[in-house]
C-alpha cells in the first residue's frame, strides 16, 4: 500500500493558534490511514526578496520549498486578517512560487481551511487564498470550503473537538488524497 507524506502549512505565527491546533489534530487524528501530515513551521521564511533568491536563498525557504516539493500535497490552515489571508502565508506562497517557472507548487494537490472566532470562519480569507493558488497553478482540491466559524467552541485542550467539523475535514483529507495521480 502507497503511503502518502502531507505537508500542513499554517498562516499563524501565534503561539496557542487555533490553526495550529487544528492541523495537529489533522495530524494525529484525521488522517487517512495511509497518509501522514507534518506541520512545516513559518516562523524563520524572511519577507520575500527576488535578490535573495537564487544562490542566496536563505535556508529555511530552501528547506521549505524541498518539502513541499517531496510532499503528495499541502494542507493549509489560513486565518483571516482584514478581510484577507496573513501576510505570513502570503509571503511563504511568494517564495514557493519562485523561481518563476519552477514553482513547487506547480500541480500540487492542496486543501485548504479557515477558521475565526466570528460566525464566517474567515471566507473572505478563504477567497484570496484560492485566487494566489490559482495564479501558481496549484492543484485545489474540490471539495466545498472548509470554514470554521466560531472556533473558539469548537476546540478544547488543543484540540478540534467538534465532531461535525472533524467528519467535514477527515471528508476533505480524503478528497485530497484523491487527487494524487498515481
Amino acid at each position: 500500500m502507497k503511503s502518502y507524506q502531507f505537508v500542513g502549512l499554517c498562516g499563524s505565527l501565534r503561539k496557542n493558534s487555533v490553526h495550529e491546533q487544528i492541523l495537529n489534530t489533522i495530524a494525529e487524528e484525521l488522517m487517512p490511514s495511509d497518509a501522514s501530515l507534518k506541520l512545516k513551521k513559518l516562523h524563520d521564511v524572511p519577507p520575500y526578496n527576488e535578490d535573495q533568491d537564487g544562490a542566496s536563498t536563505p535556508d529555511a525557504v530552501r528547506e521549505l520549498r524541498q518539502a513541499v516539493l517531496t510532499a503528495s500535497g499541502i494542507v493549509i490552515g489560513c486565518p483571516e486578517y482584514n478581510h484577507g489571508m496573513s501576510g505570513v502565508l502570503k509571503n511563504a506562497l511568494d517564495w514557493l512560487s519562485r523561481p518563476h517557472g519552477k514553482s513547487v507548487l506547480t500541480a500540487k494537490p492542496v486543501l485548504i481551511f479557515t477558521a475565526s472566532p466570528a460566525f464566517t470562519g474567515g471566507v473572505r480569507a478563504q477567497q484570496q487564498l484560492y485566487e494566489t493558488l490559482w495564479a501558481v497553478s496549484a492543484e485545489l482540491t474540490r471539495y466545498p470550503q472548509i470554514v470554521i466559524g466560531s472556533v473558539h467552541s469548537k476546540l478544547s485542550n488543543g484540540r478540534l473537538v467538534d465532531e461535525s467539523v472533524r467528519n467535514y475535514v477527515r471528508s476533505g483529507l480524503e478528497a485530497l488524497r484523491g487527487t494524487i495521480r498515481p
